[in-house]
């Protein structure tokens, strides 16, 4: 990983504050990674070398797995601190700054339908992305357990979707650690 141009943010901005959406499950839908490879293309022609990696993530990247219908995808960056090389290039691309944190940016599509998660190189969270899907992926019961929790959940009123989020994690956590058991690595 390369030096940092200048200190991360150190809070957490949710730009336009707390949204409060309807939030729907849908059975898995074949659009899905075309809607993926679609962003994928825009993303790396709008950041050309500074798109180390990109990455379908989410529910929407399982196939068989049912899920809210906003496409996840990772990018990875080499310097989280260089917006001018990859935030401004997102912008201009059409995407809208949503939340900007220590460590983590995300834009989204201003239909909602898609959010970009941009981490550093090397980044936990990048590495959690990707051992949960391919975990999901590969593990029928847990992929059960996952939509089983997800539209149970549906069931409550939430005042934002972070709230919806933040409820799901004790079931990402145990699922997590049998994926980080699986592999072979420890969990974080």
């Amino acid at each position: 990983m390369s030096t940092p141009r200048r200190p991360d943010v150190t809070t957490v901005e949710l730009v336009g504050g707390v949204e409060q959406r309807e939030l729907t499950i849908r059975d898995p839908d074949p659009a899905w990674p075309v809607a993926f490879a679609e962003h994928e293309r825009r993303i790396r022609d709008a950041l050309g070398p500074h798109a180390v990696q990109v990455e379908h993530v989410g529910s929407t990247s399982v196939p068989g797995l049912a899920a809210k219908p906003i496409i996840d995808v990772l990018v990875t960056v080499r310097d989280i601190t260089a917006e001018e090389d990859y935030l401004e290039p997102l912008l201009a691309a059409g995407y809208v700054l949503r939340v900007r944190e220590p460590g983590h940016r995300l834009v989204r599509t201003p239909a909602l339908d898609v959010h970009v998660h941009v981490v550093e190189v090397g980044a936990q969270a990048a590495r959690d992305y990707l051992v949960f899907r391919d975990h999901l992926r590969a593990d029928a019961d847990d992929r059960a357990l996952y939509e089983r929790t997800k539209r149970d959940l549906l069931e409550r009123e939430w005042a934002d979707m972070n709230a919806y989020s933040d409820a799901k994690t004790d079931v990402i956590t145990a699922i997590k650690a049998r994926a980080e058991a699986r592999a072979g690595t420890p969990s974080q």
